[in-house]
This record gives structure tokens, sequence and C-alpha cells, in this order.
């Protein structure tokens, strides 16, 4: 089913994100996982793209698996990054005939150690660009449905909230279904940027993208990666944690269950969780809110 249908149902949509794995091992983990997460119904699962498509072959054949074999929707991530319009038609193809019929469309990030991001000659500078082509080529625009990026904080390259709003504007006026935000930890940055959307006439779903505190320093580093703050009750819990791996995964159950409880009494349409490709965390969520029973 394609996010658009999805997220047209009364009921919540819930996704899970995950990343492909590098090595034999680190992928019988993740399907480990996926087996321990399927029981909660999942809406659909998304696999993300390395930086440059560096993993673009293990996110195809990801999921391809996921929705063949295990029986659960899924989107692929799909970024300009280090690819030409002709490269990106060939993936394109790829997911289609494989039956993907959701994609995740972004930018990407530049290569490591770069802070200024580069098409590829013949491509595209933009996420808005991406879409534009997909949905104006008469074989893809009607083959997928398409989500895109929102960050309630700001993008880290763009800290203008007001510009950064007009960015998503175009990005959905080129055809996006849903835009799936950027992780936070305040719900204000949220609901504060879902009321700046509505204003401009966008009325596609906003899904807010939920991280749970697991690790004090990862947290910490996938926070200043995309410009999320830290608020100080995460702050001093990591500081009064420190290595207790155990007490930080509790306190991040907590609070992310807490943040979603309020996030459900704001009426959202459901929840993205980046799981860090780990199962413990959004199964504990899931059942302190019942998410199971309002997703199917």
């Amino acid at each position: 089913m394609r996010m658009k249908d999805l997220y047209s149902r009364p009921q919540k949509t819930v996704s899970f994100e995950f990343f492909p794995p590098k090595t034999p091992e680190t992928e019988l983990k993740l399907l480990e996982t996926i087996q321990e997460l399927k029981p909660l119904a999942p809406s659909f699962i998304s696999v993300t793209y390395g930086a440059m498509g560096t993993t673009r072959d293990n996110t195809i054949r990801l999921v391809e698996r996921i929705k063949h074999q295990e029986g659960i929707e899924a989107a692929a991530h799909l970024t300009c990054a280090g690819h030409t319009k002709d490269e990106i038609a060939l993936i394109l193809a790829e997911l289609k005939a494989k039956g993907i019929e959701n994609l995740v469309a972004l930018r990407g990030d530049p290569p490591k150690g770069e802070t200024e991001f580069k098409p590829a000659a013949n491509g595209f500078a933009y996420a808005s660009e991406l879409v534009q082509y997909i949905r104006q080529d008469h074989e893809w625009g009607p083959a997928f449905s398409i989500a895109v990026a929102g960050y309630p904080e700001g993008h880290v390259e763009c800290r203008n909230k007001r510009e950064g709003l007009q960015h998503l504007k175009i990005k959905v006026a080129a055809g996006a279904d849903v835009i799936i935000t950027q992780l936070f930890f305040d719900n204000r940055d949220f609901l504060d940027f879902v009321a700046d959307v509505r204003a401009l006439g966008i009325k596609i779903p906003v899904i807010p993208g939920i991280m749970p505190v697991t690790h004090g320093s990862q947290i910490q580093k996938f926070a200043a990666m995309c410009g999320a703050k830290i608020p100080l009750e995460i702050q001093q819990a990591i500081s009064r944690f420190g290595a207790d791996q155990a007490s930080i995964e509790a306190f991040g159950i907590d609070y992310a269950s807490h943040q979603c409880a309020e996030l459900l009494r704001a009426e959202v349409a459901g929840f993205h969780f980046y799981t860090l490709n780990k199962s413990k965390a959004t199964a504990a969520i899931y059942r302190n809110l019942n998410l199971g029973q309002s997703s199917k």
C-alpha cells in the first residue's frame, strides 16, 4: 500500500526506519530486529541511503525483502547525492520492477569531511528537483508515493525557519505526499512547525520523527548532525547515568513515551521511529501507548 493511502486511513500510521547493514553479522542482527518488531504491525518500514549513495544496492535489496518476504510495506530512501539523472532513472526503474511503491526523497548529505553539498554533474541540487523529476515523468510519476523531510528546528544549513518553510513548500508543490520530520525532543518545536506549515496552505500529513534516547553520546552526535537541541532534562540524565546503559535506556523509553502521548493528544496522524536498527525501545514505547492496537 502506498504511503498516501496509508495516511488517509483513520487509524494511526506508525513506521520504523532502519539503515542498511554493512556486514553479514549486522545484517543477521537487523533481520532479527525486524522479526522482533514484526508483531507490532508497522504500517511501513523505511530504509536509509548511505552518504553519496554508498549503500544503494543494500537499500534496494532490503526494502525488497521487507515487502515481499516479511510482508511489511516498505519505503526506499533516495538521495540526490552522487547521482546523475540517468542513474536516478535506473534506480527508479529497478525499484518499480521490484514492486516498491514508496520513496523518501532527500537531497542527501555532503561526503564526510566536506561542509558544502555539491550536486553531481547533470544531477539534482535539491530534493524538490528530485521530487519534480519523478512526478513529471509519465512512468515514474504514477508509480510512487513520495515522502519528504521537514525540519521543526530548521535545517543545519538553513537556520532561518521562514526560508526553510519556503523550501518545504516548494517540495510539497513538486508532488510530495507526506512530510516526515527530523528528530526533535521538545514537542513545542514540532507543534509550532505544524502550525507554520498549515499557515502556508500545506495540507498533507506531517509526521513526527521520534528517536528514543538509548545511548548518551550517540544521541548527542545525532542531535548535533541534524541541528536538534537537547533539553536540559535529557542532558542531566545523560550526565547522571553515564555508562549505565540500562538506566539511560529506561529514561529514554519513558521520555519518548510521554512525548508521544502528548503528541497523540494533539491528534498527530502517526509516528516515524528512528530505531537505530534496534527493537527494545520502540517495542517498549508501543506497549506503553498501546500503539499496536491503534495502528492496525
